[in-house]
């Protein structure tokens, strides 16, 4: 899914970002996700429904690989997705995250 910057979707849309803010804390608009750091993306649905489009065709998806060589290592693996996601989502990407628990030396896994 692409995303935009709070100030990129209110440019599309025609208002500011002290709107969104606002829209955001009433309940009226909120963003489809907010980083740690408290910066809020909105997303093409959002803004497809704000402009009333409809049957838009999908852009091509980007693939997010995260990986870690053991069980031990969930917690490691979990960063990674929140550190790919938030990249991704910063430059706007329609992405899906892959993940992968397992030795590389594996021959036998599936």
């Amino acid at each position: 899914m692409k995303y935009y910057s709070i100030g990129q979707f209110a440019k599309l849309i025609g208002k500011t970002e002290q709107t969104l803010r606002n829209w955001d804390k009433k309940g009226v608009l909120k963003p489809a996700y907010i980083a740690p750091s408290g910066f809020r993306y909105y997303s093409q649905e959002q803004l497809n429904h704000f402009l009333g489009i409809k049957n838009i065709k999908p852009e091509r998806k980007i693939i997010g690989y995260c990986r870690v060589s053991s069980n031990k290592q969930k917690d490691d693996l979990k960063r990674q997705v929140q550190y790919v996601k938030e990249y991704m989502i910063a430059k706007g990407y329609q992405f899906e995250i892959i993940t992968d628990i397992g030795s590389g030396i594996n021959y036998n896994k599936q």
